[in-house]
């Protein structure tokens, strides 16, 4: 078949799944879109339903396409290989609000991929290969010598047998980093049709490349060719499923306190009045960190040890040298070792937790 017969039998094939699906009555919460939108991300990874539910309802009632654009970003970021199926439908459902009408409506289509996505097993391994390419220092000359490079050069690179980060940035110039911007990347034009063509002729299984080529054309996320780059690697090595160790949580009014992070204005309200505390992981922040950079990095420390766990998490070797490699090495020049830090946050996170209740 050629994409868009793909596409419209995976349209035809969401169709059918929603069709007797009883969607649960929308609860949605008085909070900001940013707000939902973290919720409704964390509380799929942990596999929470009622959460999830909640932030969905809450963004089709606020900002219907945050929601859309968020549910395509959640499927290839945070599902990924794990789940192809759920990943296909997802990017089956942005077909568009007529055609979502036409199989059931705005609510119980979204519904129905919540709780789809809450169930299904969890791979951070795209997001955490983008990390690693985009920020770890043993890449930077890579960052800077593969701009220059043609697209045929680079597609050569993508499909070698060179390390996979050096594939991934390849594919990422290929694909146009004006497309999917980076602080740490140059800006140069890219040729994505071509680039999923290539993947095409290289072997990569057809309907994976074009629900990659449509999720890229509806979110311009990186993230959809990084799954096509990944889903090679994963039948040469073992896996199993298992829950990460989540640290404790509390309520903060309507939100538990893992929803609060650097994305939205409260979080980083917490995290300024955490960094006033007089604990181990504040004092370690306040005597290596400059003052401007604090916030971030200890959101993305945060995000290390909380935001990014998985229940029903699928590991395999390669996917969980990637998160080590991303959480352990990638956190600036100043913390060239990030385990330290990130056990004291372990320790401290239910101080963090008294601050969130304050915003």
């Amino acid at each position: 078949m050629n994409g868009p017969d793909i596409l419209a039998s995976l349209r035809a094939n969401l169709a059918q799944q929603v069709q007797h699906y009883i969607s649960p009555i929308p609860a949605p919460l008085d909070v900001s879109p940013w707000l939902a939108m973290a919720l409704l991300q964390k509380a799929i990874r942990r596999g929470h339903h009622p959460f999830a539910l909640q932030a969905a309802a809450t963004l089709l009632q606020l900002s219907p396409d945050k929601l859309w654009r968020r549910a395509v970003s959640i499927a290839f970021e945070d599902i990924g290989i794990a789940d192809l199926e759920i990943v296909s439908l997802v990017t089956a459902s942005l077909a568009g609000k007529a055609f979502r009408a036409k199989i059931g409506g705005e609510w119980l289509v979204a519904s129905y991929l919540v709780e789809r996505m809450c169930l299904a097993p969890k791979c951070r391994s795209a997001d955490d290969l983008l990390m690693l390419s985009e920020r770890h220092p043993a890449y930077e000359h890579l960052r800077l010598g593969l701009t220059y490079g043609t697209i045929p050069e680079l597609l050569a690179l993508v499909r070698s047998n060179a390390p996979l980060p050096k594939r991934a940035l390849a594919l990422w110039y290929a694909v146009g980093s004006d497309r999917c911007p980076s602080p740490q990347l140059r800006t140069r034009k890219g040729a994505p049709q071509t680039v999923f063509d290539d993947l095409c002729e290289a072997g990569h299984p057809h309907t994976l490349v074009e629900v990659a080529r449509e999720g890229f054309r509806r979110s311009g996320q990186v993230l959809c060719p990084f799954v096509v780059l990944l889903a090679s690697q994963k039948s040469e090595q073992p896996a199993f499923i298992e829950d990460d160790d989540f640290p404790p949580e509390t309520m903060c009014g309507s939100l538990p306190s893992w929803a609060l992070d650097v994305y939205s204005r409260e979080g980083q309200q917490a995290l300024r009045r955490f960094l006033g505390r007089n604990c181990d992981t504040a004092r370690w922040v306040r005597s290596h960190v400059p003052p401007v950079q604090r916030i971030k990095f200890l959101g993305d420390i945060l995000f290390a040890v909380e935001g990014g766990l998985l229940r029903n998490h699928y590991r395999w070797p390669l996917a969980d040298e990637l998160r080590r490699s991303w959480a352990i090495e990638c956190q600036g020049p100043f913390c060239p070792d990030a385990g330290e830090i990130m056990s004291m946050l372990r320790i401290d996170i239910q101080l963090l937790n008294e601050e969130r209740q304050h915003v």
